[in-house]
């Protein structure tokens, strides 16, 4: 039975002022970073009388953004790699075994994520700095530093999230591996990691925007070196001015890296979230 008209309208309505509200910043944010400075500061136009690409080149230049970029990459690559390993392992352990305290585990891992980071802020700084003047190795103002505060965010909810997506999996995919000659190790490279590929995916997705667009640790734990861009973005502001041409110029780019991923993967993200928020 076909809809009523009046619904018909109303969706189209709806659909048409959602796709206004999310446009229309995107829209200021695309010709902001192509006018002048002085116009940008001055009375905002609809339609650019000047346009130029300066902005875009001299992003480059105002602030040291390769470096930013590639610390970013580093340490987001890496937590998310780090990530998904051990939440695979992890996973697999929960969902197939049975063992003490596998129920308190389970709890403890969801339960993390009901505090809030600035909670954790202070607590690590200080561990951070008591074992670098304990051991010597320096885990304040590091890459190595920053990656193990952001596993500790996208590390509970990738178990989490895969855990019920292995349980998802059928058993006797396991017990079929069994007869084919293949251990634990076997059983999940060759057959539950391959069923499981959305899971992993929506999984490295997460930690991957959770680690690139995170603000707070990030302007704690780095120094200059090692500084990301959600932290560098910062510079383009002075005591004198703010070069806000360039600062819509360096967040398109800064955006087109999770942007294009998740469009290439978006397939993946919505079949592993739906299945994995489901036991």
């Amino acid at each position: 039975m076909a809809p009523p008209q009046s619904f018909l309208w109303v969706r189209r309505i709806f659909l048409a002022l959602l796709t206004v509200f999310v446009a229309l910043p995107v829209f200021v944010m695309v010709t902001s970073s192509l006018k002048p400075l002085e116009d940008v500061t001055g009375k905002f136009e609809w339609i650019p009388s000047g346009l130029t690409i300066s902005p875009y080149f001299d992003i480059w230049d105002t602030v040291p953004l390769a470096d930013y970029f590639m610390n970013s990459l580093i340490v987001a690559g890496t937590a998310t790699v780090c990530s998904v390993v051990i939440a695979v392992f992890a996973a697999y352990a929960v969902s197939r075994y049975t063992f003490r305290g596998k129920r308190v585990f389970t709890v403890t891992v969801l339960s993390t994520q009901m505090f809030p980071g600035i909670l954790f802020l202070l607590p690590l700084f200080l561990i951070y700095v008591n074992i670098g003047n304990a051991t010597g190795i320096a885990l304040f103002g590091s890459r190595g530093g920053l990656i193990l505060t952001y596993l500790t965010f996208s590390l509970p909810f990738s178990i989490w999230m895969l855990i019920g997506y292995f349980d998802s999996v059928p058993r006797d995919l396991d017990e079929a591996a069994k007869v084919d000659g293949c251990g634990p190790l076997g059983a999940l490279f060759r057959v539950i990691v391959p069923a499981a590929i959305p899971g992993i995916v929506a999984v490295a997705v997460y930690a991957f925007m959770t680690a690139w667009g995170e603000v707070l640790f990030a302007s704690v734990m780095t120094n200059e070196t090692t500084r990301t861009l959600a932290v560098g973005l910062q510079g383009y502001s002075t005591q004198n001015d703010v070069y806000w041409n360039q600062v819509m110029a360096a967040s398109l780019v800064v955006s087109l890296p999770v942007v294009a991923g998740f469009l290439l993967l978006q397939r993946y993200l919505v079949t592993g979230l739906t299945a994995g928020a489901v036991k």
